[in-house]
């Protein structure tokens, strides 16, 4: 692929997204999840707890949320930041990917998390930066092996590890929802192994990339399947969500 396909792939990907967040907020209802906060009332280790409802948050937005900044994302590198985008991909990294990664698919997981049945605040706020860290590491690996012949792995690693974090938390959750007569919706689990695969799929195109494996030791190749799995994992969770969830009656 070259550059002007590289760039024709980005204003596909603006209007892709952009159609479905302007669809999916005319044909979603809104719903909402309660976001709570657990507190001691007594002294440590006594086991007197509160809770309270903070505020909720509503689904659609937060879908309309992630798809909205993966439409700016790509808009910008195919117009204002485009000489800047190519310049940075001619040798071999994307700052702007990752900046945007890091809220946008913070966010989904978050959204995930959620429908699984983590409503604690702070647990959100967790997983959602640990989430983020996962997601800078990325560029944190592109630029430690800029010019190197020999690949420095650790940020790969601690990426891995950190990324690790939030889907061990929800299938915490989802063993403790099993204890419920209700439990989990079983949207919830088709989204779970969804995006389970596909956010992995995003670290196998890093690995290959690294290995310089096949078409992969071209940075525009690595860069068109990063593009195309962002379209895969985004627009899967976006309809999942309406489907399981947002579909009016």
């Amino acid at each position: 692929m070259s550059l002007s396909g590289l760039r024709k792939l980005n204003v596909f990907a603006t209007i892709l997204f952009a159609a479905q967040v302007v669809v999916l907020l005319i044909v979603a209802k809104p719903a909402s999840l309660p976001v709570t906060g657990q507190f001691l009332t007594g002294p440590p280790g006594g086991g007197d707890y509160g809770s309270t409802d903070l505020f909720s948050l509503r689904i659609d937005l937060l879908v309309a949320l992630f798809l909205l900044l993966a439409a700016i994302d790509h808009l910008l590198v195919a117009t204002f930041g485009r000489r800047w985008y190519e310049q940075n991909i001619s040798e071999g990294r994307n700052p702007a990917r990752w900046y945007e990664y890091s809220i946008s698919a913070s966010v989904m997981i978050v959204l995930i998390a959620m429908l699984s049945g983590v409503s604690d605040a702070v647990a959100l706020l967790a997983i959602f930066g640990v989430n983020a860290s996962m997601i800078l590491l990325g560029l944190a690996m592109e630029r430690a092996n800029a010019g190197r012949e020999e690949v420095d792995w650790a940020p790969f690693v601690y990426g891995c590890i950190a990324g690790a974090v939030p889907w061990i938390a929800i299938v915490i959750q989802f063993i403790l929802s099993g204890s419920n007569a209700d439990g989990v919706p079983g949207f919830v689990y088709g989204i779970f192994v969804t995006l389970f695969l596909l956010f992995n799929c995003f670290a196998l195109n890093m690995w290959l990339t690294y290995r310089g494996r096949g078409r992969w030791q071209e940075s525009l190749f690595a860069e068109k399947v990063y593009i195309w799995l962002s379209i895969t994992a985004k627009t899967a969770l976006a309809w999942q969500v309406y489907a399981g969830a947002l579909a009016g009656s």
